[in-house]
Parts: structure tokens; C-alpha cells; sequence
């Protein structure tokens, strides 16, 4: 099963997750810092990702993991609280451009093709005071940003996320309040945060299209979370509409404005409209676009990264009065009970083929990067992972379907994640890593799990030995 020649393989990590280093050489604070200090045990026993992996001031350990990985891509996110300590470029932390410019120039020294996510959930607190994605003027100071990084590092960056899951975090944050700045707006808020989540990747876009891609020759998208949705009963029409609004509500919500026309799913609008008006509201609860920002949002992606970890079965379930983004759905979504269970992941190989299908066929067969999959160790006391090992492998044979089969145009996989790491809400409970981190001990050590040394295998065959 050898995959395409120039095939990627890669592995992600996100700046508050592993960097630590948290009011180093001038940082600034972010939601996450503000958030993980107040305690009330909203993070598992009340952890910080205050050290983390120490990765701020161990970035060479990190290095010798991906070599040893031999990994052909890697990404990494920039710190906007690093970099511009108050979010906005009136103040410009030096020490912050020299720790990613060494990373930078390290990764492309060793034959490594950096992917740089531009902002992953950890937005400087100077902005969230200021009414964070909830605020129409986070769209300019996200434009300034993102033309501040790429004037800094697109020379030798040439492949951008603008903004990771934001279908994710304008949930967990703004409608359910369970992510930093951790306050409910049920049924509005994840909307409206959603809305200038997509206008400020559109005009970061823009300004690269405009002011850099001429001279710098790169790509820019952003990654969407997604899983699959299978009806519960095929036979059952309403559970098969109950299973297209869960991918129109999660993948398309963000990809169709994006990719296709500017706009929301129509599935999408009609739904919240009649929820809404069921629910009392004057007008919907979803803001609508003008006519000028569809044109301006349109087209403004170069590939389209994705970010699959597990699926759902779902059965359609009325909702009478209940106002929220998962009570839009009208649905009720769980596993069936063959599937193995990992964390909160339950291991569905064969869904992610299923997705890529429907972003090929829905997308009209887009450049397809996975930047992110991978599945939690059972047992973190232990480095043989043998078991998470056969899930990646099953992920690996229905990547092969996807590309020889279903003629999916998929040109790189990324695991998450290179270390274990702080995992948001479950703090370091959940070990995603390809190499175990003792978060216990000062040094941080990186010792490489089972999984590693056959994903380096697999990097080194690009591809499994079997055949199909």
C-alpha cells in the first residue's frame, strides 16, 4: 500500500498546549492563561498549561522527536499573545519573533515543510476584554495579525491555517461557555462568534492574496473540525435528515461559505429560523451576511484542511423550547456499541473515508490536507501502545481507499499530536502524543511510545507493507 509519491506526513502541536513559558521574555496573557488561573475546576484538577511540555525553552528535544520521526511536515501554531503581548501591533515582543524564526529555520534545515496555524483557541486576553469573536473589531485586529506573521515568517512559511476549528471553538466558547472567557450564550453566541470567525479568515485571506502571494508563493486555509454522521436507522428518513444537518451544522457551516458561495447551508438558515420563530424570536438567532461580504468571503481558501477524530451514529429528536447551537440540530447523536472506546474517541476508521468522499464530491475535489487525527493512549503508565498502534494503522488502510478508490485528492496527513500535551478541559489526563511527555519531571523528557517507531516505519515506506 504505497501512497502517492510527494505524499505528506506530518504531525501537529498548538502553542498553549505544549509551549509553556507563559509570561516568558515578555508574553502576554492569553484567554487560556486567564482562564486555567481562576481554577473552579473547569480544567481536570484545576491543571495549567503553564509549563506544559516546556517546549518554549526545550524546542530542541522537540526537533529530535521530529527527526527521529522523519516526518516531512510539521505543524505548529504561533502564540498571538507571544508574539504582540496585547494583541495588536502597537507593542512587538522581539523574543517571541526569535523563537519562531529558530523553529522556522530549524524544520526547513532538516528537510521539514512547516505548517503554521496563525491562532489555535488561545487568543490574547488584551482582546477578549474587548468582547473577543464576539465583537465585530476582533476581524481587523485578526487581519493585522495575520499580516504581521506573514510579513515575518511567509518567506520561508509557505502553507497557513488562518484559524484552527473554529466550528469548535465558537461552540465550546461562546455558546456553551466551557472554553475560555468560560460564559454561556446558549443558541446566540456560538452564531456570532462563528459569523466573524469566517469574515476575519476571509479578510486575513484577502490580505495575502493582495499584499503577499505575489512574492511569497504560499497557500492559506483554515481547519475545520469534522466528524462523520451515519443515520441511526437507514431506513428512517427523518434519521437520515437528522444525520445530513449534523455534517451541515458541524463541517458545511463553515465550508460552504468558504468554498462555494459565501453563505451559510440553507439547511442551516432554515433550520435556526424555524427554531427560532418556535421559540418566540422576532428574527432568526443566525446573522446574516450582505450581499458585499458572500462576495468577499467566496473562494478564499487554497486546500482544504480537515480534522477528523472519530464519528457518531445520530437519530432525529424534536426539540420544543430548548435554545441552543446542539439543540438546533434536532438530533441526538452516540456511538454504537461495537465501536472500541479511547477517551472520548470512539474508533471509526472507516468514517474519515466517508468524509473525505463527501468533501470531494460536496467541493468539488479540493487539495485535501488531514492536519489533524489520531487517537488517545489507554494506558499512559505504559509505552506499548500497540493497541492505539492497529487504530492508526485501520486510519492508514482507509486513507489508501480513499485515494485509490474514491480518487480523493488527498496530498498530507498530520497525527495529533507529536507530544502529549495539555488536552484543553481534560488537562493532561488524555495522552494523544506519538512520544510520552513525564509531566511529573522538570526536564520534560520525550520517550518515543510503540506508535512512533511504527508511524516512522510508515514514513520511511510512505505507506503499509500490506496491500489491500
Amino acid at each position: 500500500m504505497a501512497f502517492p509519491a510527494g505524499f505528506g506526513w506530518g504531525a501537529s502541536t498548538a502553542a498553549y498546549q505544549v509551549e509553556g513559558g507563559w509570561d516568558a521574555d515578555g508574553k502576554g496573557p492569553s484567554v487560556w492563561d486567564t482562564f486555567t488561573h481562576q481554577g473552579g475546576e473547569r480544567v481536570f484538577q484545576n491543571q495549567t498549561g503553564d509549563v506544559a511540555c516546556g517546549s518554549y525553552t526545550l524546542w530542541e528535544e522537540d526537533l529530535k522527536c521530529i527527526k527521529q520521526l522523519g516526518l516531512t511536515h510539521y505543524r505548529f501554531s504561533l502564540s498571538w499573545s507571544r508574539l504582540l503581548p496585547d494583541g495588536t501591533t502597537g507593542f512587538i515582543n522581539q523574543k517571541g519573533i526569535d523563537y519562531y524564526n529558530k523553529i522556522i529555520d530549524d524544520l526547513l534545515t532538516n528537510g521539514v515543510i512547516p505548517i503554521v496555524t496563525l491562532y489555535h483557541f488561545d487568543l490574547p486576553q488584551a482582546l477578549e476584554d474587548k468582547g473577543g469573536w464576539l465583537s465585530e473589531a476582533i476581524i481587523e485586529s485578526f487581519d493585522k495579525y495575520a499580516r504581521f506573521c506573514f510579513s515575518m515568517f511567509g518567506d520561508r512559511v509557505k502553507q497557513w491555517i488562518t484559524i484552527n476549528e473554529p466550528n469548535i471553538l465558537a461552540i465550546m466558547a461562546y455558546d456553551l461557555g466551557v472554553f475560555p472567557p468560560g460564559v454561556p450564550h446558549f443558541g446566540t453566541g456560538g452564531y456570532q462568534a462563528a459569523h466573524n470567525l469566517i469574515k476575519a479568515h476571509a479578510r486575513s485571506w484577502h490580505s495575502y492574496d493582495s499584499f503577499f502571494r505575489k512574492e511569497q508563493k504560499g497557500m492559506v486555509s483554515l481547519g475545520i473540525f469534522a466528524g462523520w454522521a451515519e443515520p441511526a436507522d437507514t431506513n428512517s428518513v427523518s434519521d437520515q435528515e437528522a444525520a445530513k444537518r449534523a455534517i451541515a451544522f458541524c463541517l458545511d457551516f463553515f465550508a460552504k461559505p468558504i468554498f462555494i458561495d459565501g453563505d451559510y447551508p440553507e439547511v442551516v438558515k432554515s433550520q435556526i429560523a424555524f427554531m427560532s420563530k418556535k421559540q418566540g424570536y422576532p428574527s432568526s438567532r443566525l446573522p446574516k451576511f450582505t450581499e458585499e461580504e458572500k462576495r468577499m468571503i467566496k473562494g478564499t481558501a487554497d486546500f482544504f484542511a480537515v480534522q477528523y477524530y472519530t464519528s457518531r451514529l445520530v437519530k432525529y429528536q424534536e426539540n420544543k423550547k430548548e435554545v441552543g447551537f446542539l439543540q438546533d440540530v434536532e438530533l441526538q447523536v452516540f456511538p454504537d456499541p461495537s465501536w472500541k472506546r479511547l477517551d472520548w474517541v470512539y474508533v471509526v476508521p472507516w468514517g474519515i473515508r466517508k468524509l473525505l468522499k463527501y468533501i470531494k464530491d460536496t467541493y468539488n475535489n479540493p487539495v485535501i490536507y488531514i492536519t489533524e487525527n489520531g487517537f488517545p493512549q489507554g494506558d499512559p503508565a505504559s509505552l506499548d501502545d500497540t493497541q492505539r498502534w492497529e487504530y492508526f494503522r485501520q486510519t492508514f488502510q482507509e486513507l489508501f481507499k480513499a485515494i485509490q478508490l474514491d480518487k480523493v485528492n488527498l496530498k498530507l496527513y498530520c497525527a495529533w499530536s507529536l507530544l502529549d500535551n495539555f488536552e484543553w478541559t481534560r488537562g493532561y489526563s488524555s495522552r494523544f502524543g506519538l512520544f510520552h511527555v513525564d509531566f511529573e519531571d522538570p526536564a520534560r523528557p520525550r520517550v518515543p511510545y510503540t506508535s512512533a517507531k511504527e508511524y516512522a516505519k510508515i514514513i520511511r515506506n510512505n505507506g503499509l507493507k500490506e496491500s489491500l
